[in-house]
């Protein structure tokens, strides 16, 4: 006899189910030259920074990149949903080390370099375990062997390649400028990551005596 299905929905057994379909079967793997007659379809997942776990604004982006992608394989184009985490550089390090004041009293320059790395690498492999748990569990058909976190040995080397041939194009170059120094994390911060603010100050001048007067022009300085 055919089994009664249930009256509840049970989302936790039931997606556990088809997620486990879906990666032994490996239908989510793509491979270049499929001969597929469609032609590539291709999304790069924004990464999620390793700051933390996914919220509900990754949940809604990454429901909608996941709609194109199945849309596309279901067409029979070679699809790739290519995933992967970002280091988010000053704001994982930002995160780490009030997490080490908070637990340890320390700061970061209380550690060897090598020793707040370690840390850094340790919240790193923690944060990123968990990303990518969440998108597996919201069904995310990205291409899971391909996983990749941008300081890969990959990743690096394709930075650094494109930033030599924007050099070497005249589109970028290096020079002198004002910069946003953040006294806290002792760095350099982007544009992008300051807010700015017009507030009302005051010039000072500190005027110094002269043994002799001097004379720059017509003005005559004491």
């Amino acid at each position: 006899m055919a089994e009664q299905l249930s009256k509840v929905y049970e989302p936790r057994a039931i997606e556990a189910l088809a997620g486990d379909i879906w990666l032994s079967g490996d239908y989510f793997h793509a491979e270049p030259g499929d001969g597929s007659k469609r032609g590539a379809y291709t999304i790069v997942i924004p990464p999620p920074n390793v700051t933390a776990a996914l919220h509900l604004g990754h949940a809604l982006n990454n429901t909608l990149q996941d709609i194109l992608i199945r849309f596309r394989r279901m067409q029979q184009f070679n699809t790739l949903w290519l995933p992967g985490t970002d280091h988010a550089g000053i704001a994982t390090q930002t995160v780490v080390e009030k997490q080490l004041l908070a637990g340890q009293g320390k700061r970061r320059t209380d550690f060897i370099r090598d020793d707040f790395v370690a840390h850094v690498q340790d919240w790193k492999d923690k944060y990123e375990a968990r990303i990518i748990d969440q998108l597996k569990k919201m069904g995310c058909s990205c291409d899971w062997k391909r996983t990749r976190f941008t300081m890969d040995a990959v990743c690096a080397k394709a930075v650094r390649a494109a930033f030599f041939k924007l050099f070497k194009d005249g589109l970028i170059y290096r020079g002198k400028r004002l910069v946003n120094w953040d006294p806290a994390t002792q760095t350099v911060l982007a544009d992008d990551e300051v807010e700015h603010e017009t507030i009302k100050g005051h010039f000072w001048y500190l005027r110094y005596p002269l043994a002799e007067p001097v004379k720059i022009g017509r003005e005559v300085i004491e």
